[in-house]
């Protein structure tokens, strides 16, 4: 006998990259040597310090307990330090900043904070895979609003508000864009805290990208006048500081929804390990100079990438900010799912196809600048 599963659970599918990966593994296993330029796994290392920190603080006999939900204080105060040096964003740590284990749990926290069923949530497609998941498995509708290449991949502000109703109530933001690496810019944000001001929604900006390959300073939707008090963003660790698998992320918000999101978040889990938080608050301290070197390995990856997509015959912008290049297939090229398995099975390349990022993506291809420029190069000699 098999115990019928909730709803929830016959709504959503197993994530694209899980199912992937286990056939990248299984090639792995039969002796092909896969080159994966599809995941946004970042293979070079935190910093030395961020390392030194967690060693120390793992040695110590009082580290290996149970921690408060609201994340350390000195944590919070390195995040307050972060923001203020990047962004010139000014946060109180006490009460403006709530430490995750990952910013794909603030989704989750965020969505049963502020969703009942039935509610509406505005939703990008193109746009990370999370957003649509969590919010079908809460039971709220998803109302997808288009981001056409055309227009740079930005929203059109009074077509989403002809998609907005009474039940509407959050909607997810996130520039640099991901896929499509749209850099972010104060005439956005501007417009997004408006909209949300003239409709009432909460607005949820995720903001992992900012500092991988920004072609002009950093910003932060809580730059913005009246931000606070419409907004929440998210940022992490994961991607900015190679420390995908530390799994620290926070969310920065004014305090009435910090402390909403929180009465979720302490009925889930109990706290992030000591030793991840110190090493993140080290982490967070690391000087301009060692982004930049990060920045310049990414650079030289750069042209790797883009001659893999030439040798393909897409075509790309090159004004694109973040880990990825997003690309467009030629015609000749019947789809993007018949392209990813015919690399990944005749040419033992893994490349992410466009459409799991929404059906507007199915004429494009997403490739990763996580891999030596030397694998990359080795893939672009697989094609010829």
């Amino acid at each position: 006998m098999i115990i019928p599963l909730a709803h929830r659970a016959g709504q959503t599918q197993e994530y694209y990259f899980s199912v992937k990966l286990a056939e990248v593994r299984k090639l792995q296993a039969a002796g092909h040597d896969i080159i994966n330029i599809g995941i946004g796994n970042p293979d070079m290392m935190p910093s030395e310090n961020t390392i030194q920190g967690l060693i120390a603080s793992a040695q110590q006999p009082g580290s290996h307990g149970y921690q408060s939900y609201k994340g350390i204080p000195a944590l919070r105060a390195a995040i307050a330090r972060f923001y203020a040096h990047t962004y010139g964003v000014q946060l109180n740590p006490e009460a403006e900043i709530l430490p995750l284990i990952g910013s794909k749990e603030g989704i989750t926290h965020i969505s049963l904070t502020f969703l009942n069923e039935g509610d509406g949530v505005l939703v990008p497609e193109l746009g990370y895979p999370a957003y649509r998941a969590v919010s079908r498995m809460v039971g709220a509708n998803v109302q997808e609003y288009t981001l056409l290449e055309h227009q740079g991949w930005q929203p059109d502000w009074q077509m989403i508000a002809d998609q907005v109703n009474d039940r509407t109530r959050i909607i997810w933001l996130n520039y640099p864009h991901m896929p499509t690496g749209a850099p972010a810019t104060r005439s956005l944000f501007e417009q997004a805290v408006r909209f949300a001001h003239e409709h009432n929604v909460l607005l949820c900006h995720d903001n992992p990208y900012s500092l991988i390959l920004n072609q002009r300073p950093p910003i932060s939707l809580l730059s913005i006048d009246g931000a606070k008090e419409v907004a929440i963003e998210m940022n992490s660790l994961s991607k900015s500081h190679n420390m995908a698998g530390w799994r620290i992320g926070w969310m920065m918000a004014a305090k009435p929804y910090i402390d909403a999101v929180l009465s979720i978040k302490s009925n889930v889990d109990s706290g992030m390990f000591l030793p991840l938080q110190q090493a993140a608050a080290e982490a967070l301290g690391n000087p301009d100079e060692w982004h930049r070197q990060r920045n310049a390995v990414y650079h030289e990856r750069l042209d790797a990438v883009h001659a893999f997509l030439d040798a393909l015959g897409c075509t790309y912008s090159t004004d694109q900010e973040g880990m990825f290049i997003w690309a467009k297939l030629p015609d000749y090229i019947e789809s993007a799912e018949a392209l990813v398995d015919d690399l990944l099975y005749n040419k033992h390349i893994f490349i992410a196809p466009g459409f799991i990022f929404g059906p507007k993506g199915n004429r494009y291809i997403r490739v990763s600048l996580c891999m030596p420029k030397e694998r990359i190069e080795a893939a672009v000699g697989r094609l010829t």
